[in-house]
């Protein structure tokens, strides 16, 4: 199957597609951030994947051109960050921004005794958003309402912590590695996790190390773009593809290729006469998503199969991209 590129590909920022894997800064919301990238990219279009809250900094993929259209793909990927979690002290937005609300005694815990309660927030489990936060009750940002002293009732969600291990660890303050899925507020963790230590907390820093699929890749930081558009340089950009890196490939031929750019699904006989034998039966065994390219290797977009072997076009570019 057809692999997606594994190697950063430059670009003028005339003819930007693809991916920015931005360090973003402490101090800078995601939105503000996504906009001074428009700027040096010449106001195209563009979107982040996935906020970070102003006082995190870390990796924030931005989507260029015809690769906003695989922007929902990464927001469903796992996120890994290190945390410093203040212990002693619960604040109102659980990080360093709010007012401190609450401060409590910190006990004596030695490495084995954080180390079983970090065990115990593995897994499935619900959790519910804070108030500081950016989900809307009733068309208004919960964050707003937090600022006039309004609490309302939030709905739990379904996370799961995948991994969370102890760094460093001082008499009131630890560092920690998570690793967890889409939707989950480290902040409420870290505040779950005092709460467990017998004790109150806050985020005293947080970094967002990587967003999947990007767990391997360079992050750049916002003064490198600026440089590289003083200097007249080309960008380093991930190919559109590599949001899809964990789907499989399928390469079609002209005909299969062009029915899907006009709208068509395959009928599983089409998809059999249109891609390399060894493609046809993973879409036709099940249901499954696939990247798709045509016969010179060029990335069309997310194709969706069904049951019965027929393919369509999830997510189209407007014109094949070359990776």
């Amino acid at each position: 199957m057809t692999e997606p590129s594994g190697a950063a590909e430059c670009a003028s920022p005339a003819r930007l597609n693809g991916l920015v894997l931005l360090d973003k800064p402490v101090g800078l919301s995601s939105n503000a951030a996504l906009q001074r990238v428009r700027r040096l990219a010449g106001r195209i279009k563009a979107g982040h994947c996935g906020s970070l809250d102003p006082l995190a900094s870390g990796m924030l993929p931005i989507c260029l051109g015809e690769a906003t259209r695989l922007s929902g793909e990464l927001l469903e990927g796992r996120k890994a960050y290190t945390l410093v979690l203040q212990l002693g002290e619960r604040s109102a937005t659980g990080d360093a921004e709010g007012e401190i609300i609450e401060r409590a005694a910190v006990p004596d815990l030695p490495r084995a005794r954080i180390e079983a309660v970090l065990r115990g927030f593995l897994g499935p489990q619900q959790q519910v958003p804070p108030m500081y936060s950016a989900l809307k009750h009733d068309g208004q940002r919960l964050y707003r309402l937090a600022r006039q002293g309004v609490t309302v009732q939030r709905e739990a969600r379904s996370i799961c912590i995948e991994r969370l291990r102890l760094l460093a660890a001082e008499p009131a303050r630890l560092t920690l590695a998570v690793l967890c899925t889409k939707g989950t507020y480290v902040r409420v963790l870290g505040e779950d996790i005092a709460r467990a230590l017998g004790s109150c907390g806050r985020l005293a820093g947080l970094r967002r190390d990587y967003v999947e699929p990007f767990d391997r890749e360079a992050m750049i930081s916002l003064e490198q773009l600026e440089r590289l558009v003083q200097l007249a340089r080309p960008w380093p950009l991930l190919a559109p593809d590599r949001a899809l890196a964990h789907l499989p490939g399928l390469q079609l031929n002209e005909r299969a290729a062009r029915a899907l750019r006009q709208g068509r699904v395959l009928s599983a006989a089409e998809v059999l006469a249109g891609v390399r034998p060894t493609d046809a039966g993973a879409v036709c065994a099940a249901a499954a998503r696939f990247r798709l390219y045509d016969e010179a290797g060029w990335f069309l977009g997310l194709g969706v199969s069904d049951a019965g072997g027929q393919l369509a076009v999830g997510r189209l570019f407007s014109a094949p991209v070359m990776v």
